[in-house]
């Protein structure tokens, strides 16, 4: 999982096989190793959602997904699913989990187990 945070805003990039294993299992976590801490971040599903939630606690975002849309996800072209939470009446928090596409350009990054990307000519 890549995981992206720009100001109120999460992005969670997935691929073939991390989409396919929330399927199956319901659960994805990657961590990240400080020297005095570890930061955690995780996908579960959930069947009481019908949208995409968060919850931030001892270091770990839980980013709760609906238990329906990660069942279909990995036989569908459906790309990702996002959602917008009222935090107050001047904040909010924008969530987005998508399938990881091969970059169209140069990268160093192992790409072997990303989707074929939709912009690519052929």
């Amino acid at each position: 999982m890549k995981l992206r945070i720009k100001e109120n805003s999460l992005r969670i990039r997935l691929t073939k096989t991390e989409v396919s294993k929330l399927a199956d299992t319901g659960y994805l976590e990657e961590h990240t190793i400080f020297p005095n801490n570890t930061f955690i971040y995780c996908l579960k599903a959930d069947k009481e959602m019908t949208e995409l939630q968060a919850i931030f606690e001892s270091n770990k975002i839980t980013i709760l997904v609906p238990t329906n849309f990660t069942k279909d996800w990995p036989g569908n072209n459906v790309i990702g699913l996002d959602t917008m939470i009222t935090l107050s009446s001047n904040e909010s928090l924008y969530l987005l989990i998508e399938k990881d596409f091969v970059c169209l350009d140069e990268t160093h990054e192992d790409q072997s187990d990303n989707y074929e990307n939709p912009g690519k000519a052929c």
